[in-house]
């Protein structure tokens, strides 16, 4: 069905007031398999040529005229429609100037020019500012791939969109997920320290008031429960730190790289003189990232590498690199290494790779490391080798404050 404007084209009321159905069966007498077009022609011979073309084709036409823009934004404002077939020039407007009127709208309708003559240059600056396609009248033959190409494309954009919206919904949901499970180890890891404490507390006075006076086996009961109770309050505060990092923001300050080694030196000095380890660190930027999270980070990498030692004294080296817009740091060391089944599962909370009596720990410094770098906009990953030592990296976003970033000092040991 054709409808128009009875004052702009007088006889179409009544010569195209009947639905123009294809013979095809699929098209008959089904609203909807009918192709809704909004023509914006200002011949009445062109539009019955354009819908008969269509109508050839195997489309059921319902097709809207308008001429001007005022009524093409009454058209699409009233009804929906599949497709726009615009004649390139017309008497107020160019054919053009729809597309701009339908994304102020926020509508994604294809736009077809079926147009008397297009030069290639024009055809070419139509189709880069949006139009799906071109058609010149005298070859409309070409119409209906052209319309079928473009439906086509307007529903993979449609499927994409709604898998891009899905996508963010269940984005949105595991966000959420993490929200509230971080929420519940803040809250559970807090109100647990009290009775935890209470417990430690009196397994040690059981301990110091009945030491010697108790048989064997009750004495060891007694060392199980205090060293359970100890074991328990530690793995509590480790979750309560570990729940901790970023629930507040991340509070970014410029941060010097070569003092915070400095100061985990200070922090390391008996682990340090007991091993011999030595600490090298070439030229380090200043940067802008939260000081009392990185240095964290980089404690507990260094204090890794001293704890994970081989048979020579620790060499640990520090390094940063610019890598396009993030700086990339390094923390290299001869211990014991890693092997490469470990290199993810070491991230882990609470993944420990050797037992307590030959390490001790519980195995959270490097997942706390991850949180933290992941909080920055960074990534951190180990490149492992077995009895070669380990080779920490991680990187943090280039950012810029008064020109305080980039800045580097001198190699130190």
């Amino acid at each position: 069905m054709v409808r128009a404007p009875s004052a702009l084209f007088p006889d179409a009321a009544t010569s195209n007031a009947t639905s123009l159905h294809a013979a095809d069966p699929q098209w008959q007498d089904d609203d909807q398999s009918q192709l809704r077009v909004l023509l914006l022609e200002d011949s009445p011979a062109d539009v019955e040529l354009i819908t008969r073309a269509l109508r050839q084709n195997g489309f059921s036409v319902l097709a809207d005229v308008a001429q001007t823009p005022e009524e093409f934004l009454q058209r699409i404002g009233n009804s929906s429609y599949d497709m726009v077939l615009a004649d390139y020039n017309l008497p107020q407007w160019r054919g053009m100037e729809a597309l701009g009127l339908m994304r102020e709208k926020g509508l994604d309708i294809p736009l077809i020019l079926v147009t008397g003559s297009l030069g290639d240059v024009t055809a070419v600056e139509c189709i880069k500012q949006g139009a799906t396609d071109y058609v010149l009248k005298e070859g409309l033959a070409r119409l209906s791939i052209s319309v079928r190409r473009a439906l086509e494309e307007r529903r993979l954009r449609d499927e994409h969109r709604m898998a891009q919206q899905e996508l963010a919904h269940k984005i949105e949901e595991l966000a959420r997920s993490n929200r509230d499970l971080e929420q519940f180890a803040y809250v559970a890891s807090h109100d647990l320290q009290e009775p935890l404490r209470m417990v430690a507390t009196y397994t040690q006075l059981l301990a110091e008031k009945y030491g010697g006076k108790l048989d064997e086996k009750a004495e060891k009961y007694i060392v199980y429960a205090v060293d359970g109770a100890l074991r328990m309050q530690t793995l509590i505060r480790d979750l309560l730190e570990f729940s901790r990092i970023g629930r507040h923001g991340t509070e970014l300050q410029t941060v010097d790289c070569k003092a915070i080694i400095e100061k985990v030196t200070r922090n390391l000095q008996a682990a340090i003189q007991e091993s011999g380890a030595v600490i090298c660190y070439d030229d380090l930027p200043t940067l802008l990232a939260d000081e009392s999270q990185l240095l964290q980070v980089f404690q507990n990498l260094i204090g890794n590498a001293i704890k994970f030692r081989g048979a020579d004294p620790p060499v640990i080296r520090v390094r940063a690199s610019r890598v396009a817009q993030e700086w990339q740091f390094t923390v290299s060391d001869n211990g014991i290494g890693i092997s490469p089944e470990n290199a993810e599962t070491i991230f882990v909370i609470f993944k420990r790779l050797h037992t307590r009596a030959e390490y001790p720990g519980n195995g959270i410094g490097l997942s706390i490391c991850k949180k933290i770098i992941e909080h920055h906009g960074g990534k951190i990953w180990v490149e492992p080798g077995r009895g070669q030592g380990s080779t920490f990296k991680f990187t943090l976003p280039f950012r810029e404050r008064n020109g305080m970033q980039g800045q580097a000092h001198e190699e130190n040991r």
